[in-house]
């Protein structure tokens, strides 16, 4: 599975990506994985929104189970992945790039400090496999 080394991680399967003020979220690999074919995804913010850290801004379905998708940091949402009403497969097949969730203007980078890096969320991710 892939885990692209610039992003930071959440053990609930979410990861941000961190451009100057602005940080891009999404679902890791390993989540698309769990879930299996994605078939719907509702996000459940709009630009402008004053979100704070831990909110949930999505709820993805898929074949196997339903799962809600939380920020990772406050901040205001600055656009929506529109492309994933008509196409929520793009969870599946790019869940870093073409399957992004929602991009935000920070209030606090320090939110982060707590993330997991790139290879702690691999560590994370075969310990649970047991």
């Amino acid at each position: 599975m892939k885990t692209p080394k610039d992003l930071k991680y959440a053990k609930t399967d979410e990861w941000i990506k961190v451009e100057g003020e602005e940080a891009t979220i999404g679902i890791s690999d390993y989540a698309q994985d769990q879930l299996s074919d994605i078939v719907y995804v509702e996000i459940l913010v709009e630009e402008g929104d004053a979100i704070e850290k831990g909110d949930e801004i999505a709820t993805i379905e898929s074949v196997k189970a339903a799962a809600g998708v939380n920020t990772l940091a406050s901040g205001t949402v600055i656009a929506i992945n529109e492309a994933l009403d008509d196409e929520p497969e793009q969870l599946n097949s790019d869940p870093y790039e073409a399957g992004w969730i929602i991009k935000i203007k920070l209030d606090d980078v320090a939110q982060l400090d707590d993330l997991l890096s790139a290879e702690e969320y691999e560590a994370y991710n075969e310990e649970r496999e047991g």
